[in-house]
């Protein structure tokens, strides 16, 4: 008997087998911001505002005005999980990523026989046809420009059809066949597919996928440079899985759909028209985002409009995430780690051990590096290993350096290392007037005057807490004895 191909049913019920790691729950639970709020507590870690923790992935099995979905969050809310949940040591998913962009395994077509994504279908013609009752998209808060889609992954191509990509974008459910969508300016590969439709005055057309295993929605968020215009990062899943992810045939558009998603939605992005974000709520708030505050409605975000949804039998998952949690610095912070492991040892190598980044950065704008530093020759290596991370991804905003005897997955040893093993007025390295995320709500001239000329721009932050070679033998640790057997004191 042949083994099932992954999706995220098979993923579950594997997770279900560690009972700290998975909750379900009867509760009837509002989309609209309890739904998140409930969770803030049980599991979101990250920047939310506390408390909060870091806590099981959480099924809700009665949404109010969806009898027949389940909302899943929180999948990737722990680095453990994820290691977990790609069978593989959590400290290393870096360099585990790294080889499956290396390696990358292409996707394949199948029939519609074999795509449980098209069991219901759902097309816009149909006279009660509405999105928003057919997808359970949450809102994070009472403020939110409307119910958002936050793990949906979006394929598309170029007119051409000779390159194909995938990316992760804010949706909002504007109307009943209406989507606004985010497209950050920028580095993701559909937005480069856009501009080219646009030149043409042509729709495009994509597939939005909710509900996918967790090896294709990790894959799916790296970036240039490590994954080039051209690069479908549907092959990294495939690495990770060692089978391809499959694909099929849209229904009322001409691009393909994740055959094993739980929800597909088929539409075009329309290439000349945008719409008001919050044109629902005039909050002026968009979501919640990685940072930890409210992102800011965006007076006029893509429209795409909707043909047709699809989804599974049997009670389908709509799969969601809170912009600040823990889940997203798993989904976005392991492949920078990846990409910034690769850059780095390709120019200095064996120079820089692991890459971490932390929570305290939303995964995004803070990076800590392990340096290796063997003689005198090497001094000076740990801040050309933090320049080149700088020089290649914009959204980094603070690095800090430390030795191999410092856990980078523990911010205690970390800022111990910054308490013991560093002095201000040397080890600080402040490079100002540098491109930055646009979400980062520092990034004001008015903050500060005197480097940031525009929206967006940012000192950088270098905070070296590496020993000099010739002290080294100064900063030794305690050495306590070694104990390989020291479990069997807890039994």
């Amino acid at each position: 008997m042949s083994k099932q191909p992954y999706d995220l049913r098979s993923v579950l019920a594997e997770l279900k087998e560690e009972p700290t790691q998975y909750h379900e729950t009867d509760e009837a639970v509002d989309p609209n911001a309890e739904l998140a709020g409930v969770y803030r507590y049980i599991g979101a870690g990250g920047t939310v505002q506390r408390p909060t923790q870091e806590g099981p992935a959480m099924m809700f099995n009665n949404v109010i005005g969806f009898p027949e979905t389940r909302v899943l969050i929180g999948l990737l809310a722990s680095r453990k999980r994820v290691g977990q949940l790609f069978h593989h040591d959590y400290h290393t998913l870096g360099q585990l990523l790294n080889q499956a962009v290396e390696h990358p395994v292409a996707p394949v077509t199948v029939s519609e026989e074999q795509a449980p994504a098209h069991e219901v279908v759902h097309r816009v013609s149909d006279p009660d046809f509405d999105i928003r009752k057919l997808i359970a998209a949450p809102t994070n808060t009472e403020y939110d420009a409307g119910p958002y889609i936050t793990m949906g992954l979006v394929a598309g191509s170029n007119p051409e059809k000779t390159m194909s990509d995938v990316t992760i974008h804010r949706m909002v459910l504007e109307d009943k066949d209406t989507i606004g969508i985010y497209i950050m300016p920028g580095g993701r590969h559909i937005g480069a597919f856009l501009k080219d439709y646009q030149k043409i005055d042509k729709p495009m057309p994509v597939t939005i996928n909710i509900g996918l295993d967790p090896a294709i929605t990790v894959g799916a968020t790296f970036e240039p440079p490590t994954t080039p215009l051209g690069y479908n990062e549907l092959g990294v899943a495939g690495a990770l899985r060692q089978e391809p992810v499959q694909l099929v045939a849209g229904l009322t558009v001409n691009e393909k759909a994740l055959a094993r998603a739980e929800f597909t939605i088929e539409g075009e992005i329309l290439p000349q028209t945008t719409i008001q974000e919050d044109i629902n709520t005039n909050t002026g708030k968009a979501m919640p985002e990685f940072p930890g505050y409210d992102g800011d409605a965006n007076p006029a975000v893509n429209v795409i409009k909707v043909k047709a949804v699809t989804h599974r039998k049997n009670r389908p998952i709509m799969q969601t995430v809170i912009g600040p949690s823990e889940e997203h610095v798993s989904l976005a912070g392991i492949p920078t780690e990846a990409s910034i492991l690769s850059l780095v040892n390709r120019a200095l190598p064996g120079k820089v051990l692991n890459v971490y980044n932390p929570p305290a950065g939303g995964g995004k704008l803070m990076t800590i590096m392990q340096i290796h530093k063997e003689d005198e020759a090497d001094e000076g290596i740990q801040r050309q290993a933090a320049l080149l991370a700088f020089a290649s991804f914009k959204e980094l905003k603070t690095v800090i350096l430390v030795d191999e005897d410092v856990d980078i997955f523990d911010m205690n040893d970390v800022m111990w290392t910054i308490n013991t093993r560093f002095q201000a007025d040397e080890d600080i390295v402040v490079l100002p007037g540098m491109r930055n995320h646009p979400l980062d709500p520092s990034e004001r001239p008015e903050y500060d005057p005197k480097s940031i000329r525009t929206r967006g721009m940012s000192s950088k932050l270098i905070l070296d807490g590496t020993v000099p070679v010739d002290m080294k033998k100064q900063f030794t640790r305690a050495q306590f004895k070694k104990v390989s057997d020291w479990r069997k004191y807890l039994k």
